[in-house]
């Protein structure tokens, strides 16, 4: 076993208990939700491990100290103290990104990444009269300098890059693509665990339908992704992390039912099937040209239906009202013995569906303050005319 440290995993607003739920069941340690961020322990291993399989963190941050600060000259100078030679090499690159709550610091985050910068150069100036260059695009060091509300500032070291939303198997996109950490958390807040079939009628480039297919089949979220920034940090152990994910490979299954979308464009369903190939899942997901509102339930047994309709400024509709009645129509009379879940922005639109939500959850999309809402569907919600607005 390795030696615990504390670390912070970045998710969007609404999927802090996802995430939690996530940490736990992989294994973490004092797991403790906050806002859009978890608190966890747990060694290097599962620092690698964690980056490789969790679906809704966006990153994966190392704090490797924490201080008061009063104003920027006392932020610059307890930077100075931290001994940068442990984790960056003189002739190496670094990135610098601020975030900061606290009154008494300028709020321009390009400014705080400017002064950690400033300083973690200056430091290897003065002890060895080089200093590292900076990279904004492929650092070997990702320095991510956080202050709190209080003052408090928390220096971590980023260990996975890039965002982790970018899972590396998205060729194509069309309009307004949902990011695949909110796809994975819709996804998990619905209850979906490959148990039973699972539809997305309007499924775009298909993002949700590889999220949930990787859920039923237990495939770690980012085992496409060509690199994470842990893999160049000094104490980077090679042979640890090809045996955690060697491991995590092991795990996968096949799924005990059809996962399947539809889209009535057919430009959709050709990036559908492209990104569903570069994701290595074609034998998992069927993706068929078809209108949903010509559409009925055609798989036997309890189905998991989810999908991301137009709403918002993210795609407009001329007729938005008699869209979401449409949307409630067809599930009434072609989709019984379902689960529908569907996330929008338009609260007005939702009294249209005509059925009565089961579940409402608040959740963001990108800017949008949205609901994620479940619809039961049985045998006779054809007489469910009633809503619960």
């Amino acid at each position: 076993m390795g030696v615990n440290f504390k670390m912070v995993a970045i998710t969007l607003q609404g999927l802090e208990e996802v995430l939690s739920n996530e940490l736990k069941q992989l294994g973490a340690q004092d797991v403790k939700a906050g806002v859009r961020m978890v608190e966890f322990v747990g060694d290097e291993g599962f620092m690698y491990k964690a980056n490789l399989y969790l679906r809704t963190a966006i990153r994966i941050l190392k704090p490797i100290i924490k201080f008061k600060v009063k104003n920027e000259d006392d932020l610059y100078k307890n930077l100075l103290k931290i001994r940068w030679e442990k984790y960056l090499d003189v002739h190496g690159t670094f990135a610098t990104k601020g975030t900061n709550q606290y009154s008494g610091i300028t709020s321009n985050t390009h400014y705080l990444a400017l002064k950690t910068k400033d300083a973690i150069a200056d430091y290897f100036m003065a002890k060895h009269d080089a200093r590292p260059d900076v990279d904004i695009k492929h650092p070997d060091l990702k320095v991510n300098v956080h202050i709190d509300r209080y003052g408090f500032c928390t220096v971590s070291l980023d260990s996975s890059g890039d965002s982790l939303h970018k899972r590396g198997y998205r060729m194509n996109t069309n309009l307004a693509p949902i990011n695949e950490v909110l796809a994975a958390g819709l996804v998990l807040l619905s209850g979906y665990d490959g148990e039973e079939n699972f539809i997305d009628p309007m499924c775009g480039s298909a993002t949700i339908l590889i999220e949930a297919a990787m859920v039923a089949c237990n495939i770690p979220a980012n085992i496409n992704r060509k690199e994470f920034a842990f893999e160049k940090w000094k104490d980077y152990d090679e042979n640890l992390f090809f045996a955690i994910q060697d491991s995590l490979i092991k795990k996968i299954r096949d799924p005990k039912c059809k996962i399947m979308g539809f889209d009535k464009a057919p430009s959709a369903v050709r990036k559908a099937n492209e990104n569903i190939a570069s994701a290595n899942l074609e034998e998992f997901i069927g993706v068929h040209h078809i209108n949903f509102f010509n559409s009925k339930k055609e798989v036997f047994g309890p189905t998991t239906i989810l999908f991301n309709p137009p709403y918002g400024e993210r795609l407009k509709l001329d007729n938005i009202e008699g869209f979401y009645k449409s949307i409630g129509d067809t599930l009434k009379h072609h989709y019984h013995n379902s689960s529908a879940w569907f996330i929008t922005s338009d609260i007005e639109a939702l009294k249209h569906v005509g059925l009565k939500t089961s579940r409402r959850i608040a959740i963001k999309n990108s800017d949008l303050d949205c609901k994620f809402v479940k619809y039961e569907i049985y045998e006779g919600s054809k007489k469910a005319k009633k809503n619960d607005y």
